[in-house]
């Protein structure tokens, strides 16, 4: 499988069916799913995904693609990255990795390899990301990597039986060539 990027310490490429059993075990925990859009992952929610994604090209626009985050010396999953090619400007990013990995800068690296990426190969004008405004670790990543803050949707979604408030980020392209984030 084609590795899109490395960096020093994880490699980034398209799943392979090998990794779909740790995929939909740390998706299948409650912490893990807690801001997330599912509950009660399953290996045939993983399959299904995976059998999706076989369908289109990695940058089809319209599509979301999920991208395995591993160890570059084990290649253990560590956790997975999200991205919608919204249209040839703008592309939304996400992030979710195992809670074994979550505080050790693995996220940080990957996210900031995944723009590298971006800017460098897809070239968009603009990337965001949202997430919940419970999500303390979520956003003060993107806070941490350069992405700002352009808004606070109040009650905007419904979301696991009870109204929840988003915070979008942006980073334009422009932004990401002034060297506006984490070294």
């Amino acid at each position: 499988m084609e590795v899109l990027f490395q960096t020093e310490r994880i490699t980034c490429r398209q799943f392979e069916s090998g990794d779909l059993q740790a995929f939909a075990d740390y998706r299948a925990l409650p912490d893990v799913a807690k801001y997330q859009s599912w509950s009660d992952y399953s290996f045939e929610d993983a399959q299904a995904l995976f059998d999706k994604m076989q369908k289109s090209e990695f940058g089809t626009l319209g599509n979301w693609y999920q991208l395995a985050i591993l160890t570059k010396e084990s290649e253990q999953l560590l956790g997975d990255l999200a991205v919608h090619f919204i249209d040839e400007s703008q592309i939304e990013i996400g992030f979710t990795f195992a809670p074994d990995f979550q505080g050790q800068g693995y996220a940080s690296e990957a996210v900031i390899g995944l723009l590298t990426y971006l800017f460098s190969n897809q070239k968009p004008h603009r990337v965001i990301a949202t997430t919940d405004c419970d999500n303390l670790p979520s956003w003060l990543l993107l806070e941490r990597v350069g992405f700002r803050r352009e808004a606070h949707f109040i009650e905007n979604v419904f979301f696991k039986g009870d109204w929840g408030c988003e915070y979008q980020y942006a980073m334009l392209a422009s932004e990401w060539r002034s060297g506006n984030r984490e070294s």
